[in-house]
């Protein structure tokens, strides 16, 4: 009995020795967040991509905005007809033809926002000796490489928020026409898929910045990812498709359904692709379903917009994917720089 009495003492003891330890630890890590968070404000880098992504996300808008007066000025009544039709989230997806589209610019340029945070994450500070000094102060050596994480997520997140509610004011704006409810509640959801999107990325930088001693070769390994499944994925599934879907080698709907739903699924694993379906089915309620589907499974459906809960289930293992996928790559960027020895030069 007073074996089992000490034990309970000394647990007790390690759990709040444990507790104050990690309070004694917050205030550092906070520091180095707000450390990490100041540089990338003042790096030139960061700065010239925030303002190219700024200045094409307003392009975008403005061809948007000028394509949704055109159609309003031709009948009064379809200011009326607009509040049923989700006007407010063609912002996002509009174009003339002019520039791309809002979802366009941030599926081609929120990559390299994640990359160009992530990619000399460690490897420079490595290269410059900083590393080896920081991990002499009486701080765990995970706070680095968390806090590195954080600071960047957050300056995405506020971006990305502020993007966001910039399209909004000047869309209610210039269109006279506030959004409802539930197409604020569409575009919060949007913004949080491109926080998750471009934190995939950020990771992926991490990645190749803590396996690689070099920043460019760190750079050049994301950017060729980015750049493989942005141009070269789509190509090479394209070119399998050609021969699974070949009709002389269909015998019958349902095989044809399942080839279809395979190929539909190597596209998946495209985090591009995943982040583009989970938009769109998002900021177009119109869209019903993301697979294949036969006349009569579509017989008896009532044609309609889609409440919100209906396309977040239908979205959500996208987002699910993506989720999965940054997680993966943390985790092993973390195990990477945990067994990582760090020398002072």
């Amino acid at each position: 009995m007073q074996r089992i009495q000490s034990l309970k003492g000394i647990f007790s003891k390690w759990i709040y020795s444990s507790e104050n330890n990690n309070r004694d630890y917050i205030p550092a890590f906070k520091a180095i967040v707000r450390k990490e968070f100041t540089d990338y404000l003042t790096s030139w880098r960061i700065i010239i991509l925030l303002l190219l992504i700024v200045l094409t996300c307003a392009g975008s808008l403005y061809t948007a905005i000028t394509t949704i007066q055109d159609a309003l000025n031709v009948d009064e009544e379809a200011k009326n007809i607009a509040r049923s039709s989700f006007l407010f989230l063609k912002l996002f997806t509009i174009s003339d033809g002019t520039l791309p589209s809002f979802i366009s610019f941030v599926t081609f340029l929120g990559p390299l926002l994640g990359i160009a945070l992530g990619f000399d994450a460690i490897n420079t500070e490595r290269n410059k000796g900083t590393l080896s000094r920081l991990m002499a102060q009486p701080i765990p050596r995970d706070y680095v490489l968390n806090a590195k994480f954080t600071a960047a997520l957050i300056l995405n997140s506020l971006l990305f928020v502020a993007l966001g509610l910039l399209v909004m004011a000047l869309g209610t704006l210039i269109l006279g026409i506030p959004p409802t409810l539930e197409e604020f509640f569409r575009m919060s959801c949007f913004l949080v898929l491109c926080i998750a999107y471009t934190a995939f990325w950020l990771n992926l930088g991490i990645l190749f910045s803590v396996r690689f001693k070099q920043a460019a070769t760190s750079a050049l390994a994301s950017i060729a990812i980015w750049l493989f499944f942005t141009m070269f994925y789509n190509m090479i599934v394209k070119v399998l498709s050609q021969t699974i879907l070949n009709p002389e080698n269909i015998s019958s709907t349902e095989e044809a359904l399942n080839k279809q739903e395979f190929v539909l699924n190597l596209m998946r694993l495209s985090p591009n692709y995943l982040y583009t379906e989970s938009t769109t089915t998002l900021l177009s309620p119109s869209v019903r379903t993301l697979g294949p589907y036969t006349v009569e499974q579509s017989t008896g459906a009532i044609a309609g917009p889609l409440p919100l809960s209906q396309s977040l289930l239908l979205i959500w293992p996208q987002l699910t994917g993506l989720i999965a996928a940054t997680l993966i790559c943390f985790a092993v960027s973390y195990t990477i720089f945990m067994r990582q020895e760090i020398r002072s030069k």
